[in-house]
Parts: C-alpha cells; sequence; structure tokens
C-alpha cells in the first residue's frame, strides 16, 4: 500500500465524517449551509450529472472501505479483455471514462476515469497498443487556495502541435460553493501530469476579490482539440460546458443552464495557469433562451472537422428534471469567438426520449442512464455522424444521424443498435461513443442487455461501418456480463454518464465502465476496460 494513496483515502474518510455530521444535525439548519447545488441534487431528479451526484452520495457517507492497494490489471480468456485500472483493497467504483491516441504514435494511448478512491481520477496509460497499462492517481485543488476539491467527468484528447496529451476536469466540493473546470497537461506519454496547483482555469466562479458566485455551478465538461495543420487555428484547445445558474432557497432550483464554450491558444508546460481562455455563450444567458435554441442543456460534445470548424452537438434537457426535448447542433467558424445558428438534429418522430424523468430504464433498479450523445467526423465523406440513444420503439436503443453539410440538416436515423432483422435491437442500449479511421471505417461501442431475458446485465458491444454510418455490423466485445444495479455503493445507482471510444488504423481502443468483479452491495464496484484490437 503506497504511503500516499493512504493518506488521500484517510483524508476522504475525514471529509466524509464531517459531511454526515452536517446532514444530521437537523436537516432544516444544515440546508441554509448547503450549497446551491447540492440543494439542487437532493431536490431534484435532472439536471446535474451523474459524476456530481456521484460524488455527493459519497460524501453523504454511501460507502464505507477500510485499507488501499494496487492491483495488476488482469487480462480474461476469449475476447481479449484487459482492466486498464489498477484498484483499491477492498475494491472502489471507477467510471466515465475518457481515452485518446497518441498521434505520434498509436501504441500510446491515455485513459482517464473518475475514482472514488479518493477525491480524483485514475489516469492511465499504455505503450503496446492496450495490453497493458500502468496507473497514475491525481486529486484537484482549487486554484484560489489549494484547498481540496471533487473531481468528475473527464475528457481526453491529444494535441498534435504540442506532441501532448490534456485531461480536463470539473473542480468543485460538497461544503463550498465554489466551482471550477481545469486543464492538466503531458508532455511525456502520460507518465506525467501538471501540478494539481498548477492546473490551466478553464473558467471559476471565484472573483479576484475572493467572492464566490454561489448561483453558479460548472458542470460536463468536455474537451477537443484543433489538430488540421492548415487550420488557422491549429492547436487551439476548446472546452465546452453547462453553466447552471442556480436560484435562492432550500431546493436549489435552477431556472436555466446554458451550454458555454472556452479556448485558449496556449498552455505552458512549466505554469498551465498561466494559460489565458476566452469565452463564448454557446446558449444564452437567460430562461427560456432567444430563438438560438432553450436554455436548457447538456452533454455538449465537442469536436473540430478538416475544415476547421469547431462542432457542438448537446441535448436539450430541462435542468431540473432528466427530460430531453431534442438533439441539437451548432457551428463555429471563427475558432469558438461566436456560433452560427441552431440546427436541430432529430426529424419530427424521429427520436423520443427516455420517458422515465430519473433517467431510470427497466429492470435496471435506480440506475441512471441519460442520452449523452457521441459524435464524430468523417472526413473521407466530408460527414458528421451523431450517435444518440432512442426510445422511439418504447426502449432504449441507439440510432445514428448523418450530416453532409457540416450540421445543417440530418438524415432520418438509423439504428446502430439492432436485431437480425434490421430493426433496434431487443432489451437496452445505452452509453454510444463513436470514432473513424483515416478511410472512412466508423467503430461504435455501446452497453447492451440484449442477452438477458431480465433485460438487467449489460454486455459490451461494437458496431463497423464502412458505407459512411448507413449499416452497421454488432459484435459482441465484453467476455462478461455485469448487473449495474450492483456497481456503486448502497445505492446502486451510477455507472456514470458515458463510455469512450478512440479510433486509429492501427489500433482500437474501446474504454467502458464494467461491474463484473463488483462484490455486489453495500460495497459495489466498477473499473475501466478495454477490448485490444491491434489492426495491423
Amino acid at each position: 500500500m503506497s504511503r500516499r494513496r493512504l493518506s488521500v483515502f484517510v483524508a476522504f474518510a475525514v471529509v466524509v465524517a464531517t459531511t454526515l455530521m452536517l446532514t444530521t444535525g437537523g436537516e432544516a439548519s444544515a440546508a441554509k449551509h448547503r450549497p446551491r447545488w447540492v440543494r439542487h441534487a437532493l431536490h431534484y431528479s435532472g439536471g446535474l450529472s451523474n459524476g456530481v451526484r456521484e460524488r455527493l452520495a459519497v460524501a453523504r457517507g454511501k460507502t464505507s472501505s477500510t485499507t488501499l492497494a494496487a492491483r495488476a490489471a488482469a487480462g480474461f480468456p476469449g475476447l481479449d479483455n484487459v482492466q486498464m485500472n489498477g484498484d483499491s483493497d477492498p475494491p472502489l467504483p471507477q467510471d466515465e471514462p475518457g481515452i485518446a491516441l497518441n498521434l505520434d504514435d498509436r501504441m500510446n494511448a491515455v485513459a482517464a476515469s473518475n475514482d472514488y478512491t479518493g477525491d480524483g481520477f485514475w489516469i492511465g496509460y499504455t505503450t503496446d497498443g492496450g495490453h497493458t497499462w500502468v496507473s497514475r492517481w491525481k486529486d484537484p485543488k482549487f486554484s484560489f487556495d489549494g484547498g481540496r476539491c471533487f473531481a468528475s467527468d473527464p475528457g481526453v484528447v491529444y494535441s498534435a502541435r504540442d506532441h501532448a496529451f490534456y485531461i480536463s476536469t470539473l473542480c468543485y466540493f460538497s461544503t463550498t460553493p465554489a466551482s471550477e473546470i481545469h486543464v492538466w497537461k503531458s508532455v511525456d506519454g502520460g507518465v506525467t501530469w501538471s501540478p494539481s496547483t498548477k492546473a490551466a482555469v478553464v473558467i471559476t466562479n471565484h472573483a479576484s476579490d475572493g467572492s464566490i458566485d454561489p448561483s453558479v455551478f460548472y458542470d460536463k465538461e468536455l474537451i477537443a482539440v484543433d489538430n488540421v495543420p492548415s487550420s488557422p487555428h491549429y492547436g487551439r484547445l476548446y472546452v465546452t460546458y453547462t453553466k447552471f445558474h442556480m436560484t435562492g432557497g432550500n431546493f436549489g432550483r435552477s431556472d436555466y443552464c446554458p451550454i458555454q464554450s472556452a479556448y485558449t491558444d496556449a498552455i505552458p508546460t512549466g505554469d498551465p495557469s498561466s494559460s489565458v481562455w476566452h469565452h463564448t455563450a454557446v446558449v444564452p444567458d437567460e430562461p427560456g433562451g432567444s430563438g438560438r435554441g432553450a436554455s436548457a442543456n447538456q452533454f455538449s460534445t465537442p469536436l473540430v472537422d478538416e475544415h476547421g470548424g469547431l462542432d457542438i452537438a448537446f441535448v436539450h434537457e430541462d435542468c431540473n428534471t432528466s427530460y430531453d426535448r431534442g438533439i441539437f447542433f451548432t457551428r463555429s467558424t471563427n475558432g469558438g469567438v461566436s456560433f452560427g445558428p441552431i440546427h436541430r438534429v432529430d426529424g419530427p418522430g424521429e427520436w423520443v426520449d427516455n420517458p422515465n424523468r430519473n433517467d431510470n430504464l427497466p429492470g435496471k433498479g435506480d440506475v441512471r442512464f441519460p442520452n449523452t450523445l457521441s459524435m464524430t467526423y468523417d472526413a473521407t465523406r466530408d460527414r458528421l455522424v451523431v450517435l444518440a440513444q432512442n426510445a422511439i420503439a418504447d426502449h432504449a436503443s441507439i440510432s445514428a444521424f448523418r450530416s453532409n453539410d457540416l450540421g445543417s440538416t440530418w438524415s432520418a436515423p438509423v439504428w446502430v443498435s439492432h436485431s437480425a432483422s434490421g430493426g433496434p435491437a431487443p432489451g437496452d442500449q445505452v452509453f454510444p461513443a463513436v470514432g473513424v479511421d483515416s478511410a472512412g471505417a466508423l467503430f461504435a461501442i455501446w452497453q447492451d442487455t440484449r442477452n438477458d431475458p431480465g433485460n438487467h446485465r449489460l454486455e459490451t458491444f461494437q458496431g463497423m461501418s464502412l458505407d459512411g454510418g448507413r449499416t452497421w455490423t454488432n459484435t459482441l466485445i465484453s467476455s462478461a456480463s455485469f448487473d449495474p444495479r450492483q456497481s456503486f455503493f448502497t445505492c446502486g445507482c451510477f455507472i456514470g454518464d458515458y463510455n469512450q471510444i478512440a479510433v486509429s488504423d492501427e489500433v482500437l481502443y474501446p474504454s467502458w465502465t464494467d461491474g463484473r468483479n463488483s462484490p455486489g452491495r453495500p460495497s459495489g464496484d466498477t473499473d475501466i476496460f478495454t477490448n485490444v484490437e491491434i489492426r495491423t
């Protein structure tokens, strides 16, 4: 057991105990002192992401544990499934994986996930195409005082210009209204990272006079990079996120929660905190919107296309429930300074949200499965492809929408997860992720209950399309199934918000949350898995 990991856990146990004292000493009195975002999470079923809700569940005493120890990644028979993360003893959950490959060396990739052993993240890197992974653990710190904060919602990219990996993170804590978004940098293939006290600060609600705006909470950030050498913004980093505006009162209601974007042209390796960020409101900061789409939005998904345009797909989701009203898209042609019209991706009668306002699905208890999106750009066809969960067939399945005009219009959806007859696959399919290689072959992963008559055990499937997303294969790539109801401490209600895949001509890196090793409640556990697939 490493001394550092033990000290992290001891500190974690102290804050759990402290938070329990705050929350059991009279609800009315405690409510007055809770940050607005905490009140929101306790009283409203939607809006805030699962990563944020998970941290709060832990801080309110949903877990117990003892000692910590590193555990080597393990392979499993049959398919070449590999557990990517090291783990604790007893094990604690990891979820919401992000992953990116090194564009200078495809055998090198970096992944990151939420890690409930401490406050922050597991970070892993491989140098052999995913066969073995080396684990790192990193906890964030508030930029203004170096105090501890929770992290969640990792995003990972590789910059061809900088020859560097970047990870975007949230930074918040259950006893303060402070809220920040950070970016960390690695120039050695994921071995070392920016100091936690020197992270690049994308945005913060802490002002220079020392005040904190309690009405603002930043959530669900993801990161993209311009890797197009001919682009005037080559190397520019973009982060998109949701800005929750919380009203006063004991419930922490949010009256608007628009998508925002930020960009920087440089994060200095020696002092990332000196980076300068510019901010743009993708959707207006006002209730109800103003003709550019609704003001309630989540799960913004950014990428940079071959023309250097910044593309953002997002879900129009209520700020206080998990009700999704549609899938939308917008694009910037000037490096994120401003955005063009907001276009609707789904047409009439093409897409339906999960009718459950808590994002629960039949047979899976209280586990939440939000409609997170995934998007890729196929340069061979100049085509954007968006994957989304679609309940139009009375259960959750995965659909693909395609655009040949950079997002102005979109095709009718096709089923990505399908049966032998071509219709939607039985059971439920959730958490899609998609990528494309240089020849235009599309690869997607998602989690799937089609093989379980009880409709609750998840497996991971992979799809491939060689015709630009019109038709898809479906192949099982996980060598074991798991019950998500046994995955997260006593509540069994979280396995994160998303999975991810990184695609190249040489190797595929699917990355998903997997509970096959969970001892079941009250402990609960998930790990991050991949299926090794070297293509050349």
